[in-house]
């Protein structure tokens, strides 16, 4: 019987090896809640026990009541009739053992229903639900939505919209984007009106809004008439219901069991959430940050299903009076899709360690500011947190859904030709991978909201730091390789700046985003290595790998080829 928790030995390592005793202690309030909810943990050791019993619960329901309802889920897709959006039966089965097992509610607070989980081990339940079924993931995932009232609404808001997120009684949606705001959202024009008694309603249409059928929507509008910016938004809960209509849902490539609907909002009453004008430049990308992580979470989970099967695959098919899996074009590619998972693994988990820590430290200098106590430490801390969350979930997010669409491409092709046939699930990875570099910030946004740390060098001290370490043997050889990377990431920020170019700088990103994470990741697995002999395989293919994508990426830069850019207009015709 597969269990997608305890049959994946990485994903058991990784958390085993996570340092989380600061975080769930702030998470746990020094647990104390214990007195109040005689289930909850009084230790470190309780509440890591409390963690691996819930994953291996996801695990078992992922790896043998939702995989096996993917294929007909893919199928039967969600459907519009009369107004009405149905899910998949699948889906419909899927949610309701994932409500019956609580797990819908895994961050929010006990008084509400949920499981007061650290946002790293809902980022594992997340993988695990992408593996079994990349769609169900997009209603699964949703919680950030949930989360994001208990962050920022009122209590009474809290109290009304929190326990039918926690108890599965309602599913939610993100309402974000229009037919002319996708990617910039300040152009959203949904309005937002008060009646003479404050009575907020909605008014204008959404459009690509995954599970805009939802029961609970989180809905970005222009409450300032007259703007056109940023400054002119903000951000309402409202229910789905007869004022909110479905005009359509999208016929997809992929991810068929998650619902993409177009909204029209009929004068629809609504509740702001927190203070006006501040939807966008706050609430809402506090919102994607989380969503965004999430989306790297639901690549590797996709990643992992294809890998799974490719092996399979590849030990089972003969050619030539062999499996595949002994030739040796064909283990090679195996192999580098294993170590590529193994390193977007580390980096999902270094990162949503440092989501983590920066949310539990917003919330106690928060309790601090209220009971009057000093918290300059705390906001210290606060403020380190926000800066390395803020860089490294964009790089997870477009490092992770890059090399979901590699990785389920990679693994069809160990397929041949029948991967190419629906009757194999490779074929509804490589759809359902397509859409992981587009939502929620495109790869290229997500350079874009991560150049800014980098060109900063905000790891510049982690990175001394690690330079100084003393790795033995092979490691030390390894290390050496990862310094040469650093020289060559330096010099290429140092000739970038030089420039002085901001146009320059902006077509440079993406090399110098490659190569902060190559130095990123490179020292995450040298670390892992140094504790387990196994990984220092994975450290050595992955760092002499990314030793040579790193001289590509300078040469990229200092040859100056961004100047052909500057004849586009002569060339694209």
């Amino acid at each position: 019987m597969p269990n997608f928790f305890n049959d994946n030995p990485d994903l058991v390592r990784q958390f085993e090896n996570l340092d989380l005793e600061e975080i769930v202690n702030l998470t746990e309030n020094g647990y104390s809640d214990n007195s109040d909810y005689n289930y909850a943990p009084r230790n470190y050791e309780e509440a890591r026990e409390n963690y691996r019993q819930v994953l291996e619960i996801a695990g078992d329901i992922c790896g043998n009541f939702v995989a096996p309802l993917a294929a007909d889920v893919d199928i039967e897709g969600a459907t519009l009739e009369n107004g009405q959006v149905a899910y998949a039966e699948g889906t419909q089965l899927a949610l309701a053992r994932l409500s019956q097992a609580d797990l819908m509610g895994m961050t929010l607070p006990r008084k509400y229903g949920g499981l007061n989980f650290p946002t790293t081990i809902y980022v594992m339940a997340v993988e695990m639900v992408s593996r079994a079924d990349a769609s169900l993931m997009n209603l699964f995932g949703l919680q950030d939505i949930g989360e994001t009232i208990n962050k920022f609404g009122t209590d009474e808001q809290k109290a009304e919209f929190l326990p039918k997120f926690a108890s599965g009684e309602c599913t939610g949606a993100m309402v974000l984007t229009e037919p002319d705001a996708g990617s910039d959202l300040q152009a959203v024009m949904l309005s937002a009106y008060q009646d003479e008694s404050d009575q907020w309603y909605l008014r204008g249409v959404k459009r690509f809004i995954t599970n805009g059928c939802g029961d609970i929507l989180l809905v970005l509008a222009r409450s300032e008439p007259g703007t056109k910016d940023a400054r002119g938004l903000s951000l309402f809960v409202c229910y789905g219901g007869d004022t909110v209509k479905v005009r359509r849902i999208e016929h997809k490539l992929g991810i068929h069991g998650s619902p993409t609907c177009e909204l029209q909002f009929n004068d629809t009453p609504a509740q702001l959430i927190g203070k006006r004008k501040f939807g966008l430049i706050k609430y809402v990308m506090d919102l994607m940050n989380g969503a965004r992580l999430g989306i790297a979470a639901q690549g590797l989970g996709i990643s992992q299903a294809a890998y799974e099967e490719a092996l399979v695959y590849a030990k089972a098919r003969e050619q030539f009076g062999q499996a595949i899996y002994h030739i040796p074009v064909v283990t090679n590619m195996l192999l580098d899709i294993r170590v590529t998972l193994e390193a977007n693994r580390s980096l999902l988990y270094y990162t949503s360690s440092w989501v983590d820590l920066r949310d539990k430290l917003e919330e106690k200098i928060v309790h601090l500011k209220a009971e009057g106590q000093p918290f300059t430490e705390e906001n210290d801390r606060f403020k380190q947190a926000s800066k390395l969350a803020a860089l490294l979930t964009p790089i997870a997010k477009y490092i992770l859904a890059e090399s979901a669409n590699q990785i389920s491409n990679d693994a069809l092709q160990v397929h041949g030709g029948t991967g190419y046939m629906k009757e194999f699930p490779v074929e509804r990875l490589v759809r359902d991978a397509r859409i992981t570099n587009i939502y929620e910030g495109t790869s290229q946004l997500q350079i874009v909201a991560a150049i800014g740390g980098v060109i900063n060098d905000i790891m510049g001290d982690y990175f001394t730091g690690k330079e100084k370490q003393p790795y033995k043997g092979t490691l030390g050889q390894l290390a050496d390789q990862l310094k040469n990377i650093r020289r060559v990431f330096l010099e290429c920020l140092q000739f970038v700046v030089d420039k002085d170019d901001k146009y320059f700088q902006d077509v440079a990103a993406k090399d110098l985003v490659d190569l902060y994470a190559y130095q990123l990741m490179g020292y995450l697995l040298l670390d892992e290595a140094e504790q387990d002999t196994r990984q220092a395989f994975i450290a050595n293919r992955y760092i002499i790998r990314a030793h040579a994508a790193a001289r590509q990426s300078a040469e990229s830069i200092r040859n100056e080829q961004f100047s052909d850019l500057l004849h586009a207009d002569e060339i694209l015709i």
